[in-house]
């Protein structure tokens, strides 16, 4: 999720846009930045690197299990800076095994440490809250209260922001193809106060900026609105409707999406960390529950995971029917064109297929606790992992929840036949991979807000190979290049991989990529591109930054001079200040004044999109006084333009006239990216 309630397989793109913007605080460093810092070593993949144990023949039992598990998690969570974690595994019928590692409180404020208790730590799942939200919302369409495909207009009593004509139902909802842009804003706190739903759904909601139906991009509101009918339409608070009608049927009684914890759960709660060293953070509070406020112990994910498999006496939650229709791909290329050739959202569940197997699942992220939960609905099969430290590095603990589950597949599902050759001949592919070159953007976005500046650090680069395969970098989903290959009409799979990805084409344009379920990417607007806006954004910023610098120092070496030789100061500089006169002086000082503004300007957006990623709210009285700081800086081009004109018109010289004319470019450059990229927008939601 940035972090919250985000799919933990996103996390690499906000580990590049938060190096990125850091390095935008420097300023210049950004002016080498013209091409993603991964291109220099993009002319081959980097070989993803080992998650576990050669795949073989093994017995899916306690025994199996628990001796893989114990030799692979221990060393893995001391190395990665991981403080604790619970895995749990079901299969026919029965929970398989429930083991816990390292500390639910590792001591460091204070007191002894804490093991992690399998059966009675309370971890929270983040986005896995997700599952339980599409499942109340199924209760209702098995009922009969909720139409999949009518206007969810008929199960509200607000108004939500609409671009298009067309309806939005629940089905776009639970496949996050509603359209709306992300949020971040509110989106996790802290503290004593329980959120209201319809108050963080109702006020300043974010905009809708695809069809419905036809663009998958993850959505919390759009998650969250789904909660937010079952609601509504039951007359009962989410957060009890959930307890009434799943938890309790299913038998989780150490689960809740209450927040803060009731009383009777609060001692079992696991501390959440940044890293295994650090402090623990405070408990988290999720703006909208539905997208990821549940908390609950590993033996009740077993019961959640159970139901949802539809064992006998496991607590129905839904009729067989009704599981099968939410497990099936909800969407299909009436909709969705070619991108129905790539996994797709079910009306809950990401496809995480593997090895040939029908895998369905989904992952979370707070803060501090990373999550993943998937099913194997043939093989009546299941597994849970929970984490509750981000780890030493922003992938650690993405790494190593593929330790585990992929893990886990490979050992006791591999795959039992090498996947089919591609049917696309080499000048086919050719024609296709030039077609596809090009940069691309992820849907899931803040398009409308100061967020959309992020747009310029996360592009991704598509590159035709002589032999018609193309080179991604990065790779979806991933933090390294990807090698893929044609295997079927703008279908892609991964070179000695597993994943696909499929393109939507228009005549002789892609028009999206759809790289994971609600995950998709999009040409990227040139004007947008890396390749522009960092170039215009960097040189700009290195030419404000010295000539910002320049001015104090230059104020003072003039002063130092005429108190040490009275009268001192060359002829060209005593005739520029004639020349100069009152107009020309003005000009000077508000183009010297607007350099400064648009230097601070750049810093403030970087400090505070960074904050803004780390999940921390940022005041609007803060935006307004950036927004100002900015204007002034654009403002600056007016007494910048009447500089230049002054210097060529009184001829003082190529020099002076070049660095005015550098200047008022660099002030040019700032302010485009400054409107492009809604820094000045009237909105300063996010």
């Amino acid at each position: 999720m940035f972090p919250t309630y985000e799919l933990p397989t996103e996390r690499p793109r906000r580990v590049r846009t938060l190096a990125a913007l850091a390095a935008l605080g420097a300023l210049a460093m950004t002016v080498a930045a013209g091409v993603p810092a991964s291109a220099a070593t993009a002319s081959e993949p980097t070989p993803p690197p080992p998650v576990s144990a050669p795949a073989g023949e093994h017995a899916l039992e306690q025994s199996d299990v628990d001796a893989w598990l114990d030799g692979l998690l221990p060393s893995a969570l001391e190395s990665a800076g991981i403080a604790g974690g619970v895995v749990t595994v079901v299969d026919d019928g029965k929970v398989v095994t429930t083991r816990g590692y390292g500390y639910a409180d590792t001591g460091t404020t204070g007191g002894e440490a804490v093991p992690v208790d399998p059966e009675s730590t309370l971890f929270r799942p983040g986005s896995v809250s997700k599952l339980f939200t599409a499942t109340a919302a199924m209760q209702l369409v098995e009922s009969g209260d909720v139409d999949l495909d009518t206007d969810i207009a008929e199960y509200l009593d607000f108004d939500v922001p609409r671009s298009f004509d067309g309806p939005i139902t629940m089905r776009h909802l639970l496949t996050h193809t509603a359209g709306f842009e992300e949020r971040l804003g509110g989106l996790i706190g802290s503290g004593d106060v329980s959120p209201v739903l319809r108050d963080e759904l109702a006020e300043d909601p974010p905009e809708q900026v695809y069809e419905p139906g036809t663009v998958p991009a993850y959505s919390n509101y759009g998650n969250s609105l789904a909660g937010y009918i079952v609601e509504h339409v039951s007359g009962v608070p989410f957060e009890q409707y959930v307890e009434q009608n799943i938890l309790a049927p299913a038998g989780m009684t150490s689960s809740t999406f209450e927040q803060p914890l009731p009383e009777a759960l609060r001692d079992r709660m696991s501390k959440g960390y940044a890293t295994s060293a650090d402090a623990p953070g405070p408990f988290e509070i999720v703006g909208t529950p539905p997208a990821g406020a549940l908390t609950a112990s590993a033996p009740d994910m077993a019961r959640f995971m159970l139901a949802q498999l539809g064992e006998p006496g496991t607590g129905s939650i839904l009729e067989p029917g009704t599981l099968d229709l939410m497990h099936a791909p909800a969407l299909d290329d009436s909709s969705l064109g070619n991108l129905a050739a790539s996994p797709r959202m079910t009306l809950g569940f990401f496809d995480e297929s593997r090895n040939g197997r029908w895998i369905i699942g989904h992952g979370g992220d707070t803060n501090y606790f990373h999550s993943h939960l998937q099913l194997y609905p043939e093989e009546r099969t299941g597994i849970f992992v929970s984490f509750n430290s981000t780890g030493d590095s922003g992938l650690a603990t993405l790494e190593l929840r593929d330790a585990v589950l992929h893990g886990f597949t490979d050992r006791y599902f591999p795959a039992e036949s090498a996947p089919a050759t591609g049917t696309v001949d080499e000048a086919t592919a050719k024609e296709h991979a030039a077609i596809a070159e090009g940069s691309y953007v992820a849907s899931r976005g803040m398009q409308s807000t100061f967020l959309a500046s992020l747009e310029a650090f996360s592009t991704t680069q598509l590159t035709a190979r002589a032999d018609g395969r193309l080179l991604i970098t990065p790779g979806p989903l991933s933090d390294s290049p990807a090698l893929y290959e044609e295997i079927e009409p703008w279908v892609w799979r991964e070179v000695d991989g597993q994943r696909v990805i499929a393109m939507r084409v228009a005549g002789d344009k892609v028009e999206a990529i759809g790289i994971e379920g609600a995950f998709t990417l999009l040409p990227a607007q040139p004007e947008r591109a890396q390749a522009v806006a960092l170039p215009v954004l960097g040189v700009s910023a290195l030419i404000l930054l010295v000539a910002a610098v320049a001015w104090p120092a230059g104020a003072i070496t003039r002063r130092v001079r005429r108190r040490s030789v009275p009268g001192s100061g060359s002829g060209s500089e005593r005739a520029v200040r004639l020349h100069q006169g009152r107009t020309g002086r003005v000009a000077r000082l508000l183009t010297n004044i607007a350099t400064v503004c648009a230097v601070l300007a750049l810093g403030g957006w970087t400090a505070t999109v960074l904050t803004v990623m780390s999940l921390e709210d940022v005041s609007e009285f803060s935006l307004r006084q950036l927004q100002v700081v900015q204007g002034l800086g654009v403002l600056g081009i007016v007494p910048a333009a009447f500089q230049v004109v002054g210097a060529i018109r009184d001829r003082h010289g190529w020099r002076r006239i070049l660095g005015t004319v550098l200047v008022l470019l660099a002030l040019a450059g700032i302010a485009w990216f400054a409107v492009e990229f809604r820094l000045l927008a009237p909105s300063v939601s996010y």
